[in-house]
């Protein structure tokens, strides 16, 4: 026995040795050289003015047709870039996919282009000799339905995006090439944009300007339309489906809306914008956004917003946000954000500042102009509060790394979205800077607060609209400039801990904490109304939507060591047809008992009994208030 199992191993051995040779022996190719044949942006001026003229007619294709014309000033190899890398997306993300048809001439004859083998985003010419210009035509194919990207074009409404619809040459920072805009529009349609523009009928051509500007100035279209000042320098550019939306707009809601200006204006002591335009569409059929720009932002919400005022509380955060950020984001940005032009990598590691104070000071705005209560305000930080207390990806992953985020998600959905956590460093930001605020405060014994760094940090160089740069140094010196203290210490915790609670505790401090109760709130009940959900996220640990499917389950929670997944739908209840009502009075009737709820769920075609132990009640978060007097966040929220 001892001698066959020696010569097994001796043999097995040998076998694994033959083995290794033969794998030695494999064909082994080396890499082929990554060599980027693409010029580097260089801060010179571009020979030569380029021309864009857009036909945006075609509203029951939502295709526009771009023809360009760009000055050469040599023969040989040129290289056409389409924007990559969105400003204000945080990623690379714009749809390339979209442009068609694209053809490229010189006097009639075609110039062959060839797409780069590295970069799907640049395309190569060759120019021959005696050419001056180059005429680039194409198509921009827009979403026709909702799993083809955000809807850009109805039959009433249209995003006209300056960053999907152009080319612009390699070689040059953006702000060194000089461009021309020219847009024909539906006839009877108004557009709105931050660049001026003479109208002949439904021909609008902007006023020269460059292309780092251009992209910046995103377009609203439509049919119906109205323009409200805010300012003598900001206006509300609102479109909708309908008049009546429109002229449901009474001057006590505008006049919350210039609270907005005058209040945002008061707090940062400077205007970074000769104008500014708010390009804001009420619709069902156009794609919600909120994306910044400098002087605009493109603010897009259902409809209602205006005629059922007093259920949207929560759609009124957009515009406090999105203005902020010509201050915070637009103005003062990062430093490894600012690139020369839309090739080169944008890195995200600020935007707990660019993301995350914006997020806080659009809530606090919101209740200064009364665009929103201090009420409905306060049930929204519950919720934001609750949210991130009950999120168990912070025991794995830090804020800092949330920030990569846009980059590796592309902001696709997620199944998980409170284990593999998603772009936190928005309200986790917000949690963090409430806590600079209370310490401001309590250090300084009430002399100073957020208010202070806000006017000195994004205050300065009041009518610049440029970009001014900053590091995580500067926000530290800035803070200590305002009240010595250990800020570097604690920002730099709050960026990298794990495994630790969420930093709530600025509330705290400033005098209010969080509960829970068997109540919803009214901005809780207008959330799941808008969302068309049952939301019982603190309970079993659940979101059912309209059609009883779950739109979300919580890791750790009830429902997730139940055996329930995004994508169950909800049969029946204890052996009842299911209903949102039966669902939460289930819950009410099983606190206290030890009988489990039964829930009959069905994914595809199998449908199978879950039984869920949990008998605590419905939870849904608040904010109480812990002393008597003003506290640091009544202070905070008073209109200034």
């Amino acid at each position: 026995m001892i001698r066959r199992t020696a010569f097994a191993l001796l043999l097995a051995t040998a076998t694994a040795a033959t083995a290794a040779f033969a794998q030695a022996n494999n064909s082994r190719p080396q890499p082929v050289p990554v060599i980027d044949t693409i010029p580097a942006a260089a801060d010179i001026p571009y020979p030569g003015t380029v021309a864009i003229d857009i036909d945006a007619t075609d509203t029951v294709r939502g295709i526009f047709t771009v023809n360009e014309t760009i000055p050469v000033a040599k023969s040989g190899d040129f290289v056409l870039l389409y924007p990559k890398w969105v400003p204000g997306g945080h990623t690379p993300r714009n749809e390339i996919e979209k442009v068609v048809g694209l053809t490229v001439t010189a006097g009639g004859k075609t110039i062959p282009w060839t797409r780069d083998t590295v970069d799907m985003y640049a395309f190569h010419l060759d120019i021959p000799k005696g050419v001056k210009a180059i005429d680039v035509r194409f198509q921009y194919a827009t979403a026709t339905k909702a799993d083809q990207g955000r809807t850009m074009v109805t039959r009433n409404l249209m995003s006209l995006q300056t960053i999907a619809t152009t080319f612009y040459p390699a070689g040059y920072f953006a702000r060194q090439i000089p461009v021309r805009l020219t847009v024909k529009y539906p006839d009877g349609w108004s557009a709105a944009s931050a660049l001026n523009a003479k109208v002949m009928g439904a021909t609008y051509s902007y006023e020269p300007t460059n292309y780092e500007i251009l992209i910046d100035s995103p377009i609203l279209a439509g049919r119906y339309y109205k323009k409200f000042a805010l300012s003598d320098r900001v206006n509300l550019n609102t479109f909708a489906d309908s008049q009546a939306e429109l002229d449901a707009a009474t001057p006590e809601m505008i006049d919350a809306h210039k609270r907005l200006v005058e209040q945002a204006v008061r707090l940062f002591g400077a205007q970074h914008y000769n104008h500014y335009e708010f390009l804001f569409s009420i619709s069902n059929e156009l794609g919600g956004i909120g994306l910044e720009h400098h002087r605009s932002s493109e603010d897009g919400t259902r409809m209602g917003y205006f005629s059922e005022w007093a259920m949207n509380a929560g759609a009124r955060n957009l515009l406090p946000h999105e203005y902020t950020h010509s201050w915070d984001g637009k103005f003062r940005r990062g430093a490894d954000l600012w690139t020369p032009d839309y090739r080169y990598p944008m890195r995200d590691s600020l935007l707990w500042v660019y993301e995350g104070q914006t997020q806080f000071w659009g809530y606090v705005l919101q209740a200064r102009s009364g665009l929103v209560s201090k009420q409905d305000t306060l049930d929204q930080y519950a919720s934001i509060m609750a949210n991130l207390d009950n999120t168990p990806g912070r025991n794995w992953r830090a804020l800092q790394d949330t920030t990569n985020g846009p980059i590796i998600s592309n902001r696709k959905p997620m199944a998980w979205t409170d284990y593999q956590r998603g772009e936190e460093y928005y309200n986790e930001g917000l949690l963090v800077w409430m806590e600079v605020d209370s310490i401001l405060r309590e250090q300084s014994k009430g002399t100073k607060s957020i208010d202070d760094f806000a006017r000195a940090f994004f205050g300065i160089n009041d009518g610049d609209w440029g970009e001014v740069t900053y590091t995580f140094d500067d926000v530290v010196a800035t803070l200590n400039g305002i009240q010595p203290y250990d800020w570097r210490g604690l920002l730099k915790k709050r960026l990298t801990e794990t495994g630790q609670p969420a930093p709530i505790g600025g509330f705290e401090r400033n005098g209010y904490k969080l509960v829970y109760t068997s109540e919803q709130t009214p901005t809780g009940k207008q959330g799941e109304r808008a969302r068309k959900v049952a939301d019982l996220s603190y309970s079993l640990g659940l979101t059912a939507g309209a059609d009883a499917s779950l739109s979300s389950v919580r890791w750790g929670s009830p429902a997730y060591d139940a055996g329930l997944t995004l994508g169950d739908t909800i049969v029946a209840v204890n052996g009842l047809a299911y209903s949102d009502d039966r669902l939460r009075t289930a819950v009410t009737d099983a606190k206290g008992t030890k009988a489990p709820i039964v829930l009959t769920v069905k994914m595809g075609e199998e449908v199978r009994s879950v039984s869920i132990d949990y008998h605590g009640g419905l939870r849904y978060p608040h904010l109480v208030k812990t002393g008597t007097g003003e506290t640091g966040l009544d202070r905070l929220l008073t209109a200034r």
